[in-house]
């Protein structure tokens, strides 16, 4: 079976850059409609954009805070009054560390700022785009989480890690809720992945290296590696899969 998602509209969330650029892209080359978002750096968006159309996709670019229930209505509705449809796929893609702090000095601020991106964003993008799913008759949600999720991450990310952790059994809650309606809920869960701001602004040179050492396919991944596993998850080919995890990590960590 050849994955073809020609009709589908997709949107994916932070999609200006690293993994979720991959992962807009790719949908696009085969054949989804995709909606870019971005929070800042619109440029890059545009560059996104620009990318797919000159490959002969449709892409349009949304800038939106998905923190805020409020732009996440306006996001979904100016994405599929410009694709012309409601939302097939949605890639909640959108997440951040945004900073290590040990327990002993978080602030209830930094709390929140790190659940609402993680967490809040993912719960109330699926919410907004459900009832568009429901009335198709089916429709793919992939949400992500991280290797942090089971290991608790590295120093000051605790918060993050339990954010992802939540992300986790919120996708399995809502794969239960809407599998009578043909719709498909699943995570993908990366490890250590490469030419990202993730790493580029969190992890230090020396630590890199270490953890590539330890990493049984002696690699970093790349944002490529995540995308293929997104794409499977939003294609035919994962019909009868939800609730799941997919593990990105070139067997740093075996589940």
């Amino acid at each position: 079976m050849n994955i073809d998602l020609t009709g589908k509209i997709a949107l994916v969330t932070g999609s200006n850059a690293g993994i979720g650029r991959a992962i807009a892209i790719l949908l696009a080359a085969n054949g989804a409609k995709v909606g870019v978002n971005c929070l800042n750096n619109v440029a890059q968006g545009q560059q996104v954009v620009a990318e797919i159309q000159s490959a002969g996709g449709e892409a349009v670019l949304v800038q939106a805070d998905v923190t805020d229930p409020a732009q996440i209505d306006r996001l979904v509705s100016e994405v599929e009054q410009a694709l012309g449809g409601t939302v097939d796929i949605l890639v909640n893609n959108a997440g951040h560390l945004i900073q290590r702090v040990p327990n002993t000095e978080m602030t209830e601020e930094m709390y929140d700022r790190i659940l609402n991106v993680n967490l809040k964003s993912t719960v109330f993008m699926c919410k907004r785009v459900l009832g568009g799913m429901k009335e198709k008759g089916g429709g793919r949600i992939v949400n992500m989480t991280s290797v942090a999720a089971h290991n608790g991450g590295g120093p000051g990310s605790s918060i993050y890690a339990a954010s992802k952790a939540a992300v986790m059994a919120y996708t399995k809650g809502l794969a239960k809720e809407v599998a009578a309606g043909g719709i498909t809920v699943n995570n993908v869960s990366p490890g250590f992945i490469g030419n990202t701001m993730f790493h580029a602004t969190f992890t230090p040179n020396a630590a890199r290296q270490s953890t590539i050492a330890g990493i049984p396919l002696q690699r970093e991944g790349t944002p490529d590696d995540v995308a293929g596993a997104v794409l499977y998850l939003a294609s035919e080919l994962a019909s009868y899969v939800t609730g799941e995890t997919i593990e990105i990590n070139g067997g740093m960590m075996m589940r």
